[in-house]
Formats: structure tokens, C-alpha cells, sequence
């Protein structure tokens, strides 16, 4: 390898091992009239089109389009809670097959805070997705031995290839300024690859600069301009939303702010007020009591 380049880097692996996401099949075949979706908490949505057309609706006040007229076969995903409608959707000769997906954390999962409202993607510009949706169509057009695992899973595949894909086209799938541009710029995404596997450590601005071969001032230019918030603020919330599954999985307060490199309970405690506005132990009830 030349000693000029970097060696190859696994964007993505970090954050979806940390969070998972489930996706499960609800849906294959055609759509007639009105079919409305509704917005449950934490839960998203992915649609494939396969052939027709159809009208796609959102309510007023929303941050998605009002009105989005779909001819051709699209991918629809819905990464954070919308209602939706299909209207005029295709009857004969056209089908859709529809997943729900719930990603761990919910709305504060890092890669649903960094996606628009929807996606609405021709098929035909991403590319990648065809293996894995002929295997799709084929597995819900008839009956067999594991066919909704098998799907489910399928769907979870096309997500992957999805976030790949927008890691590699950013500005083409109108992404806003977040994590999907600091993952998809080389030298950023080396610093917060780094900080996704190792939150614990006893990072600075000089370290993380370091990671990403840049200066600090360039760095810190950089990353406020991709992210839309400084390095040490991104910090800040990528512990605080491990810290969240980890409260909720059980972990004592101790214990989680001494693995995401918290002197003290105190420190941490400190931070999470910072950032979630509320005490870890006063977070922690009101989940639990919702």
C-alpha cells in the first residue's frame, strides 16, 4: 500500500453495533385507494415501490414535502416518526413490500438525527440495491419455510446498503449538514470513527485532530462546518446517547460514566445534565414511568 494512504475504513460497523436496528416485514403486494401510516414513537418506516405510481402525502406543518408524485420504482424511508399517505396508490399490476424499523435509542439513534424526514430515492439512481431487492421480491411473492425472517433481515441488508450509499452521495440525497457529511469527508471520518469505538478515552481537540491528519484549527473549522457543531459538543452527545442505552440496560450510574471516561459520577452526571437537560436519575424515572 502506498504509504500516502489510508488504509480502508469501516464507517458504519461503530454506530450499528452500539445501536441496532430490527426491521419487519408487514406488507407485500398491491395498495389500492388511501393508505395512511401513522407516526408511532420510534418507529420508521421503509417502503419499496416496486412498479406503478402513486401520490405521497404529509401533513401540514411537517418538515417533509406537503406533495411528492412517485412514477417509477423508489425507495421511501421514513428514519424518524411521520404519518404518510398513499394516495391513488396502484392496484393491478403493481406492488409494494413495507417494513417497519426500530432502531435502538429510537429518535436519539445517531443516524436518525442525521437523515431528513424522508428519503425518496428512483431506485434506478442508487446503486447496489439490485441483488438484494431481487431476493426480496422473490422471497414475498410466495410462501416458503422462513420467508418473514428471511425478509426481515433482507430489509435490514437494504438499509446498510442505503446508509453506504449515502455515505458516498451525500449532496445527491440532499443530506443536511450532520453525520452523514463528517462520515463521508476521509479525514473527519477517520476522527469519528475513532471517537464511535473508543468514547471512553480522554479525547481533546489536539487528539482527535490528530487522528483525522489535520490541524487543530483546521479540524475544528472543518468538523463545525460539516457537523454543524464543534468536535468537543459532538463528544459530548455521542457519550451521552451511549450513556442512555446503557441506563437503560441496566448499567448504574458509576459504571457508566467510568466506561465513557468520566473521572467521577459527579463529571458525568454534569454532562448529561448538560446535554439532556435533565439528571441521569431523573431521566432515567421518567423513562421508565413513560
Amino acid at each position: 500500500m502506498p504509504a500516502n494512504s489510508a488504509p480502508p475504513l469501516d464507517r458504519l460497523s461503530s454506530l450499528l453495533d452500539r445501536f441496532r436496528v430490527r426491521a419487519h416485514l408487514f406488507h407485500a403486494g398491491a395498495l389500492c385507494g388511501v393508505t395512511h401510516f401513522d407516526a408511532q414513537p420510534g418507529r420508521a418506516f421503509m417502503h419499496v415501490l416496486r412498479r406503478g405510481e402513486m401520490v405521497l402525502t404529509h401533513p401540514p406543518g411537517s418538515a417533509a414535502p406537503r406533495k411528492v408524485k412517485v412514477s417509477e420504482p423508489t425507495l421511501l424511508f421514513y428514519p424518524r416518526p411521520l404519518a404518510h399517505q398513499f394516495r391513488n396508490a396502484p392496484s393491478e399490476g403493481a406492488d409494494f413490500v413495507c417494513a417497519t424499523l426500530d432502531f435502538e435509542g429510537g429518535e436519539r439513534h445517531p443516524l436518525v438525527v442525521a437523515l431528513p424526514p424522508v428519503l425518496v430515492l428512483p431506485l434506478r439512481s442508487v446503486d447496489g440495491l439490485e441483488p438484494t431487492l431481487a431476493l426480496l421480491f422473490a422471497e414475498t411473492e410466495r410462501l416458503r419455510c422462513g420467508q418473514r425472517l428471511l425478509a426481515d433481515r433482507l430489509f435490514e441488508v437494504l438499509l446498510l446498503q442505503l446508509l453506504r450509499w449515502l455515505l458516498d452521495h451525500p449532496e445527491q440525497a440532499g443530506m443536511p449538514a450532520g453525520l452523514i457529511y463528517g462520515l463521508a469527508n476521509p479525514k473527519l471520518a477517520r476522527a469519528l470513527t475513532a471517537l464511535h469505538e473508543a468514547p471512553g478515552e480522554a479525547w481533546s481537540l489536539q487528539s482527535m485532530a490528530l487522528v483525522a491528519g489535520m490541524s487543530r484549527s483546521s479540524f475544528a473549522a472543518e468538523f463545525k462546518q460539516q457537523l454543524g457543531r464543534t468536535p468537543a459538543e459532538y463528544l459530548l452527545q455521542w457519550r451521552v446517547s451511549l450513556a442512555r442505552s446503557m441506563l437503560l440496560g441496566g448499567s448504574s450510574i458509576k459504571s457508566a460514566g467510568e466506561a465513557l471516561g468520566y473521572a467521577s459520577a459527579a463529571s458525568f452526571s454534569r454532562a448529561f445534565t448538560q446535554a439532556s437537560g435533565q439528571a441521569p436519575r431523573a431521566w432515567l424515572l421518567q423513562q421508565r414511568q413513560g
